[in-house]
């Protein structure tokens, strides 16, 4: 009869032996013998009629060793439900196991040794008396005018004036690498893009001034860009700052146009905001402001959410089997990693691990949980950002229902679902529970606070 022993060998490092004799497998790999005999196409046999003998001298080995190490698998498995057992992965095979003493010929007793981490115990941060600050941005008049520009720059109409005249000016143009002297290199950067005069440079603007279709002028970007404009035209590009200093470009313009801005009417508000009874600009001012607001006001959410995430992460003490951890890594992949891989990636990996754990034991303390009915709405949700569907009838549509059904079926999107789902719920009740300091902080201030933490954390 199977037995399974475990003993300690480390920090939350265990060494499980299941030793299991003949009569835990031989009645078990006589059955499969006799199904694969039933199964197996043998020349000179019709198929189902082959002896046993002949399966067992042409595969009994094969057959015998996947039986036995099917049966330690088995053991091994009900014994870590029957206790109870909560470990890391999957429990890995220690290098004294000797699958070669397994030998059809001679069924004898066997024994086979693993080594598990185990999960510990530990008491997640109590996150009441920090105070996480929740930044509010106030949505100003100016902002609100600039989105009132780019809305109506993006439902205006396009015409194509001779030449350039103002900053409004849609520029298709194509950058081509030259030397200093304005002669193309061959092989050089060439490549498209689409601009609007005001992202030049305000000292570079005047030389575009009257340029027509198939005119060009030649262009260093460190001197014709500025600011967030020449970090994107850079990046474009793909040369660095340093790079751009020496590189020369011609600028073909190919294209001239200009968006006539859309008056604010009955039409512009539909298209704007549809879905939205506006009447007038009144109207349309307060609900742009309320749009950016909304935005200012996720974006605050999101930065306390991240503090709380790692208050959570840095002041909840976990203890773990490293050295397991990092055997595990290397072998119980897809793909076998070195030691040297292994250093590099367990950091993160660790962080990730200690993460999933934190979620778990809060989800279970909790009781956080995720119904079908929360997957059905955030699955209709998901459609409605896709469509632009924001109309309160939208739900009572029939192909909806059947979307969402058809969406049900789908495992990726369930599993995906519920684990954002999930995630989403702990951080409402870490963000209940936490502390909170409200500041109200500039656009200015809170930006750079953004820039600063993504760089601190990353």
């Amino acid at each position: 009869m199977a037995t399974v022993t475990r003993e300690n060998i480390g920090v939350l490092n265990d060494k499980i032996t299941v030793k299991i004799g003949k009569e835990d497998y031989l009645s078990s790999f006589e059955k499969s013998l006799k199904n694969y005999s039933k199964q197996a196409s043998i020349p000179g046999f019709r198929k189902g009629m082959v002896p046993v003998g002949i399966i067992k001298k042409m595969h009994g080995q094969s057959v015998f060793t996947d039986e036995v190490l099917r049966t330690v698998e088995k053991e091994l498995s009900g014994y870590l439900v029957a206790e109870k057992l909560e470990v890391f992965g999957q429990p890995l095979p220690l290098p004294e196991n000797d699958a070669s003493q397994i030998n059809v010929n001679q069924p004898n007793d066997y024994s086979f040794s693993f080594e598990v981490g185990i999960k510990p115990e530990f008491t997640v941060a109590d996150i009441a008396n920090e105070k996480v600050a929740q930044y509010k941005v106030e949505a100003t008049d100016e902002m609100v005018n600039q989105e009132l520009e780019r809305l109506q720059m993006r439902h205006g109409k396009m015409t194509d004036p001779e030449s350039v005249s103002s900053d409004d000016n849609v520029l298709n143009v194509t950058f081509i690498e030259t030397d200093a002297e304005g002669n193309e290199i061959e092989g050089g950067i060439k490549k498209d893009n689409s601009l609007l005069v005001k992202y030049f440079a305000p000292g570079f603007r005047n030389e575009l001034t009257g340029k027509k279709k198939d005119e060009s002028l030649a262009i260093q970007v460190d001197k014709a860009f500025e600011g967030k404009e020449k970090e994107w035209i850079l990046n474009d590009l793909g040369i660095s700052e340093e790079e751009a200093a020496a590189k020369y470009f011609k600028l073909l313009i190919t294209k001239v146009g200009l968006v006539e801005r859309a008056e604010l009417n009955e039409d512009f508000y539909k298209a704007a905001f549809p879905g939205k009874e506006i009447a007038n600009e009144e109207e349309l001012r307060k609900t742009i402001k309320e749009d950016i607001q909304a935005q200012w006001d996720a974006q605050s959410k999101n930065h306390r959410q991240h503090e709380i995430y790692h208050l959570l992460l840095e002041h909840t003490q976990i203890s773990f089997p490293e050295d397991f951890l990092k055997r595990w890594m290397e072998t119980g992949g897809e793909q076998q990693k070195t030691p040297e891989e292994v250093e590099q990636e367990f950091p993160g990996f660790l962080n990730q691990l200690k993460w999933s754990l934190i979620t778990d034991k809060i989800g279970a303390d909790q009781k956080i949980e995720v119904t079908p009915e929360d997957i059905k709405g955030f699955a209709k949700q998901q459609l409605f950002g896709y469509m632009g569907m924001n109309t309160p009838d939208a739900e009572q549509q029939p192909w909806i229902e059947e979307y969402v059904n058809r969406m049900m079926q789908d495992r990726k999107f369930i599993d995906d679902s519920y684990h954002r789902i999930r995630t989403e719920k702990i951080f409402e009740w870490a963000e209940a529970n936490a502390g909170k300091e409200e500041k109200p902080i500039s656009v200015e201030d809170f930006n750079h606070l953004l820039s600063e933490h993504q760089h601190h954390h990353h």
